[in-house]
């Protein structure tokens, strides 16, 4: 097998910072209403952890502008977030970035960007035509969902200014706001953030399995198609084992489609450390 040049490839170290308004916007971006004090509120607010991924955008936009991969047509294929503790409701992190895999699909290739700090480790895996044949492996196929009726079926709204919204946390990319940019990456439309439908995603999951979404311990999720603004999606939700490393923790297995059935996630997972009190009795908690 033949190892792409850029695995391995350091992408250096940048300090990030963020405020109590940068993590109320994005909560409110993904999803969060109003009277959700504990995710919206400054005095009660505990921050998402999908709010780091903002603060890591920097890693794969790095490695574009290094020339990988095309910008305009590479496409987010999948996340994956370990979360090692809570984010504060402001603060500042010292992040390192680097390529900790590239895999060889024949047409394109899949850089795996892997970020990582003393709160979180991040990787996104960037789907890129025109990067493969290198002779590379192909890496693993994508998770099967369980072979057994959902326990869950949950709903997502989205609304027509959420993508323009979820912009104003870092990713500018223009597909998702130009009309022209979003035909480039073969969408006849702008569409959503593939981040910003995980996230509204797991508001619902968290508060069918009596967790905090604040409490999200890991986290993963294919991109199989894009949501666009205002797009009602259906989710369905398999109660998982949480692991050995995890007990007393709940885990579900999840997938996301479009009303028009269009499957835009697939492969979730996500674990919660449920320590806190339950919401029932202090919904402000």
């Amino acid at each position: 097998m033949t190892i792409s040049p850029w695995e391995g490839r350091e992408l250096g170290t940048r300090t990030v910072s963020w405020t109590e308004r940068d993590a109320i916007l994005y909560a409110l971006a993904v999803g969060a209403p109003a009277d959700r004090l504990d995710l919206v509120y400054e005095e009660r607010l505990r921050v998402l952890p999908t709010f780091a991924l903002t603060l890591a955008q920097w890693a794969p936009d790095a490695l574009g502008a290094l020339g990988a991969f095309d910008v305009t047509t590479a496409v987010h294929g999948s996340q994956h977030l370990v979360v090692h503790g809570p984010l504060a409701a402001s603060g500042e992190l010292t992040t390192t970035a680097r390529v900790s895999a590239v895999r060889d699909k024949g047409a394109a290739a899949v850089f795996d960007v892997e970020v990582s700090c003393e709160r979180f480790t991040a990787t996104w895996s960037i789907f890129a035509p025109g990067c493969g044949g290198f002779g590379g492996e192909r890496g693993p196929s994508a998770p099967r969902r369980p072979d057994r009726p959902a326990e869950h079926a949950l709903t997502v709204s989205t609304h027509d200014r959420q993508a323009a919204l979820y912009r104003l946390l870092g990713d500018r990319h223009a597909m998702h706001i130009d009309p022209e940019a979003a035909k480039a990456a073969g969408m006849d439309r702008p569409f959503l953030h593939g981040l910003c439908t995980l996230a509204a995603s797991l508001l619902p999951l968290a508060d069918t399995l009596g967790a905090h979404p604040a409490e999200l311990v890991e986290l993963e999720a294919r991109f199989a198609a894009p949501a666009f603004p205002g797009d009602r999606l259906d989710l369905a939700g398999w109660t998982d084992t949480p692991g050995p490393d995890g007990p007393g923790d709940r885990a579900v297995r999840f997938e996301a489609t479009a009303g028009d059935g269009r499957a835009v996630l697939t492969g979730g997972r996500a674990r919660f450390r449920t320590t806190t009190p339950d919401r029932t009795e202090n919904p402000d908690a």
